[in-house]
Order: structure tokens, then sequence, then C-alpha cells
């Protein structure tokens, strides 16, 4: 039992992805308040006057608030396996720099003469990449090394002990290090999944993690277990060890909910009551749709003009476009849109597919989500929320429902304008990526809360801002 107390000891200092997101941010803020002290100290020697005269002087209040901004633009960079990926933390400052310097001369050529510091934005805005690639470097330097990494072994060589192998294999830098499985079968004895050796049963569980210093059991197995397996895990829970289940890792690591291997009867005896937000949440995400929806009404109403000029001369009427959705509890209502294709007809008199009906209006509209602008109104309505599950029509609800398991439990809340699946996936064109994207919006339901609709909300914009809309 010695090595027990000595793995409680060194747990500690290996770190879970929400430990991971913490350090990235308490870095991310340091380096990004450098960066505005760095803007400060060279914008002054720029004009020759010491940091108090300056201060007193030429700093707007605003300027203050550049490192929050900046914090906020880099919200895509928490993703555990992007940060820890070089070409990807490049490109996420890149296009972090990149958009500020956009926002900045937009507020700037509309702002009157002398009133922005061009000079310090700059200033910062180079800072900060800088010390935060610095930064970032050095996290992968540090921290993606074995000795930051939980030594896992997977209770389970089955369908779902081999599909977390298979998720593992595919990420990188991996999240833990995987020592191998244990299971019961003795089929399975010395056998591999997918290049993991099998290295033992039940029985041998607390020599296996004693001998390869296991620090972390992931319970994964959906069938019956049997008795041995069962104390075997409570001993070495007992002993320090930390048991979890397959389902929360797959959902921590992925932010997606693993339907394939979950039983037919989870909705009932799991996932309803988890869904089922309190009523302070439930008033505050009411009140963030009004006010996103004014504000929404409010863009349509200065856009409509000239994007009801431009559909006119390029396909003419109408404007809008309507179609009947499925909404909470599967009540129907009319979703509004800018409309973005044409009718047109091959030689037989049969409809064209979406992709030769769009227009070139219609394709800008839909790269940047600016069709979807007047769902806005929709959402005053209460038929739809800022954030929620893609809106769907009844009859695809009703193929997909017989063919994608748990496909209608995305109708337990409002369908939303934007969502975790679609900043986290692109348009899905068969079942199987239906069935992806299934994924995002029930572990969305299951997870929601203000701080999530709120991270959502930002990696939207980005998604706007890089075109990336379908």
């Amino acid at each position: 039992m010695g090595y027990y107390n000595a793995a409680r000891r060194s747990v500690q200092f290996r770190l879970r992805p929400g430990e991971r997101r913490i350090i990235l941010l308490i870095g991310d803020a340091v380096m990004a308040g450098l960066a505005l002290f760095a803007a400060i100290y060279l914008w002054s020697r720029a004009d020759w006057l010491s940091l108090n005269e300056f201060r007193d002087q030429r700093i707007p209040n605003w300027f203050y608030l550049l490192p929050l901004l900046w914090l906020i633009l880099n919200v895509e960079m928490y993703d555990i396996r992007r940060a820890g990926r070089r070409k990807e933390t490049m490109k996420g400052v890149a296009a972090a720099a990149g958009v500020s310097l956009v926002l900045y001369l937009f507020v700037f050529f509309f702002s009157e003469p002398n009133t922005i510091p061009r000079r310090g934005v700059l200033y910062f805005i180079v800072s900060a990449s800088l010390l935060m690639t610095f930064w970032r470097f050095l996290y992968i330097r540090i921290f993606i090394t074995p000795e930051f990494m939980h030594r896992v072994l997977i209770i389970g060589a089955g369908r779902a002990g081999t599909t977390l192998v298979q998720v593992l294999k595919e990420m990188w830098p991996p999240p833990f290090y995987l020592v191998g499985l244990i299971d019961d079968d003795p089929m399975k004895r010395g056998t591999c999944v997918e290049g993991y050796p099998i290295l033992g049963n039940s029985s041998e569980l607390l020599q296996v993690v004693d001998q390869h210093k296991a620090t972390d059991l992931i319970f994964a197995i959906t069938g019956e277990m049997c008795d041995d397996m069962f104390q075997a895990l409570l001993l070495a829970e007992e002993s320090g060890v930390e048991v979890t289940t397959m389902q929360s890792v797959y959902e921590d690591l992925l932010g997606r909910v693993p339907i394939a291997l979950l039983r037919s009867d989870w909705i009932l005896r799991s996932f309803v009551d988890d869904a089922r937000a309190n009523g302070l949440y439930e008033l505050g995400k009411r009140l963030l749709d009004i006010a996103g929806g004014l504000i929404g009404v409010l863009g349509m109403a200065l856009l409509t003009p000239f994007i009801g000029v431009i559909i006119l001369i390029e396909s003419g009427w109408p404007i809008f476009y309507t179609q009947g959705r499925l909404g909470k509890h599967g009540r129907e209502y009319r979703i509004i849109k800018f409309r973005s294709m044409r009718e047109a007809f091959d030689e037989d008199g049969k409809l064209l597919p979406d992709k030769d009906r769009m227009t070139r209006v219609g394709w800008f509209m839909r790269k940047t989500h600016m069709d979807e602008i007047p769902q806005f109104i929709n959402v005053l309505r209460g038929e739809m929320s800022l954030i929620g599950p893609r809106a769907e029509i009844s009859k695809l609800v009703s193929d997909l429902q017989s063919k994608v398991p748990f496909y209608r439990a995305r109708l337990l809340v409002k369908p939303g304008i934007t969502g975790w699946a679609q900043v986290n996936f692109s348009y899905a064109a068969t079942v199987e990526e239906t069935a992806v994207k299934l994924e995002y919006d029930l572990y969305y339901i299951k997870h929601r809360n203000l701080l999530l609709d709120f991270v959502i909300l930002l990696r939207t914009v980005g998604t706007v801002v890089g075109f990336r809309g379908q």
C-alpha cells in the first residue's frame, strides 16, 4: 500500500484538461497585462514623456480594456488539443492579431480625427502577439510532458473501451498517458487493442496498478460487471487511484455525448434530469435572448434596405424566405431568413440542387450567416433562442430519428441561431455526420449554462469573421 500513498501525493502534479485551461488563462492574462505595460512604455518613450506624465495626459480609459478584449479574441485557443500544437498556436495568435487590426481600423475610420491612439494600439497588438506566442510555446515545452500527465488504465476492452482508445489515438498531444487495458475475458488476455496491451483481469488489477504506477482508472464496461471487478475498483479508489467513467472522459475530451455507446433508456435514466435547467438560468437566458433579439432586429432594420436591393437586382422577389421548423417540444413555427437561393429547374422540370440555385449574394450571406439575421424576430417571439440546436424541418426530424439514436432529444430545448454543434462541426451531409453533430447538441443540452452560452457567442463571432459558414 506504500505506493498508493505516493500516488496520491504525486497525482497533484498531473493536470486534467480543466486545470490546463486555467493555467492557459492565467498565463494569457499575465502576458496581456505585460503587453499593456509594454505598449504604454514604448508609446511614452516615443513621445518623450515620463510614464506618470504620459498616463495622466494621453491614455484614454478604454485603453486599459485591451487585455480583456485580447483574451476574448483568443477564446478558440482554450481547446486543449489545439493549445498543445505550435502550428495551431501560431495560427490562433495571427487570427487574433488580424481581427484586432480589422476592428481597430473600422473604429479608427469612423471616429473623429485624433481621438484614437494609433501608435498605442499597434504597440499593444504586436506586444501581445509576441508575448502570448512565447508563453504558449513555453506551455507546450513544459506542460505537454509525461511528468504532467495522468497514467491511465482502461477497465474494459469491449466496444466502449475500444472506442475510447480510438479517440485517444486521433488526439495529439494526448490528454494522458494510456498504460493499457484490463478485461476479464480470458480470450483477450495477451492481446492488444489498437496497439495497447491488455495487462490483466480484475483479480490482477491492484497488482497492475502498482506495477505500472497508474494514477487513474477509466471504467468502460457497458454490460454487467462481476463482483470481483467491483471490489477491485473500490479497493483501488480507497487506495488513492481515481476512478472515472468512459462517458465522462469522452464528454470532457470531445465536448460530445457518445450516443452509440448509450443504452436505449439513457434519456429517461439520466439525461432528462441532467438536462433540466434551473429557473435562474432560464430567466437569464431569456433576458439574454431579448437583449440579443433587440440588437439583432435593430441591425436587421439598418441592413434590410441594402440587402433587399441587392437581392431584388440579382434575382427579384421575394426578399425574405419562410419555412416551417420544429421548436421546443416539437411545436412547429415559421423561421424567417433572407432568401439566398432562386427557383431553378432542369430540363425535366425537377428543382435543381441547392448549390446550383445559390445566388452570388446568397453565397456571401451564408458564409457570413447574414441570411439568418431575420431569425432575431423568431428569438423575440420566443420561438427560438440565440443559442441552441439547429432548427430542422418536421420531415427531416422524422426521417433522422429512425436512423440516429436519441435524435428527437434535441427538441427538449429551443432551437438556436447558433449553438455548440454549429461552432464545433461543419455542415452535416451524411447520417454519420448528423450523429456526430447530435453528440454536440446533447452535450450542450446536458451541460448548458450562461458561461457556455457566452463562449458559444464569442466563437460564433470568430466563425462569422473567418467566413466559415455554410
